[in-house]
């Protein structure tokens, strides 16, 4: 299974050059809603891009292409998900029930909302304005819907069915899916009634928000407690430590559009509050983001150093990183700063760096069969010249 958690021990094949049966390489069975990272790391790609200062001609127009392939790989991977929930349940329950592969039913909802948020923000351009309301209208309402299912879900399977002996980054997957409702959904606000209607949404992203940022601060000391008394992740796992950077830049990037949409929605102490916390609360944030950013940085070159290989973890690479390309386009605008624009502009090149990197390689990995092909069964024993004591 092309997770991005490191196959269980068991499932290793200790035999020198084994390799995935290729029967399996096509199928389904093994396609695990990890998968669902890679929609939300090209729709990032698109909307990250669209925010950015005018200036490189047709930008605008690759974003929208951008956009476009992320609809289709969200078309595509939920029929293929569809197909394996209906033909191998026994799997689909079993990653549930997987401590390692059930926190990644958030991508779901983000991947949902990324593509509908898209549609708005650069979408409209190719399939029109009303068009994009309805699509958008229909992806953020089902992946809500998700999203705070998983929040809910996930951390009680955590408790009651997972036997968990370390913290993870992909911990914050279900939890920080409401604070991607809450980034945008602002953008339907404008399209709703004047009044109740678009008051009711605001003030819903805005609990959302609390949600997500309040579930964040349970988690985060657990993961970062984890590299101090563990030591470094698994090399295949490294990579995971930029999914802190999700909740970071999504709740800077929730805050500006807050700021953007109260006027006229909120009374005026409300919205002028909400403009004055965007900058307050997104520069110090921003700020520990770009720490983190460092330190993951960091980790990340030390595990190159010691043989990293290409895994479905590079995809984590792509979303948060772009979740700080927004958040810092939303400070630039309400401060005025050129730094912030600067700032914008170099993370999104480093985004579009890993996602070309991680695309690549992702999309050989499925026209040689590799990552959709199931473990290889261990050996009924090992032989003698192989065998070690630990």
């Amino acid at each position: 299974m092309a997770s991005l958690a490191p196959p269980r021990p068991a499932l290793i094949a200790t035999t020198p050059g084994a390799r995935p049966a290729v029967s399996s390489a096509r199928s389904v069975r093994h396609l695990g809603p990890n998968w669902y990272a890679s929609v939300m790391g090209t729709a990032i790609v698109a909307n990250a891009g669209a925010g950015l200062p005018p200036g490189l001609p047709g930008l605008r127009t690759v974003c929208a292409a951008v956009w476009a392939l992320s609809l289709a790989m969200l078309l595509a991977l939920v029929a293929a998900r569809a197909v394996h929930w209906i033909r191998h349940r026994d799997q689909a329950r079993a990653h549930l029930l997987d401590p390692a592969v059930a926190p990644f039913y958030g991508c779901l909802s983000m991947a949902l909302l990324a593509v509908g948020g898209g549609a708005m923000i650069v979408g409209r351009d190719w399939i029109g304005l009303p068009a994009a309301v309805a699509l958008d209208t229909v992806l953020f309402t089902v992946g809500t819907i998700v999203g705070l299912a998983a929040a809910v879900g996930v951390p009680y399977l955590m408790v009651v069915h997972h036997k968990i002996e370390h913290a993870s980054p992909v911990w914050l997957l279900p939890v920080v899916a409401p604070m991607v409702s809450a980034a945008l959904g602002p953008l339907l606000v404008p399209h709703l009634p004047a009044g109740q209607a678009q008051e009711t949404l605001l003030l819903a992203c805005w609990a959302m928000f609390g949600v997500s940022l309040l579930a964040t601060l349970v988690m985060l000391p657990l993961v970062f407690g984890r590299l101090v008394t563990g030591g470094p992740l698994p090399l295949a796992l490294t990579p995971t430590l930029f999914l802190v950077l999700g909740p970071l830049g999504q709740s800077t990037t929730a805050a500006n559009k807050f700021a953007d949409v109260a006027p006229g929605v909120l009374p005026a102490p409300y919205a002028h509050g909400f403009a004055s916390f965007a900058v307050l609360y997104g520069v110090p944030v921003m700020g520990f983001a770009l720490l983190w950013l460092a330190l993951a940085a960091a980790m990340v070159l030390r595990a190159h150093r010691r043989g990293m290989g290409f895994a479905m973890t590079f995809w984590a690479f792509t979303f948060p990183v772009g979740t700080c390309v927004t958040g810092a386009e939303g400070l630039a605008q309400h401060t005025g700063l050129a730094a912030f624009r600067w700032l914008a502009i170099g993370l999104y090149a480093l985004l579009v760096a890993a996602w070309l990197v991680a695309g690549s390689r992702t999309l050989r990995g499925l026209v040689s069969g590799e990552l959709l092909a199931g473990p290889a069964p261990a050996p009924a024993a090992l032989p003698p010249a192989t065998a070690r004591t630990r």
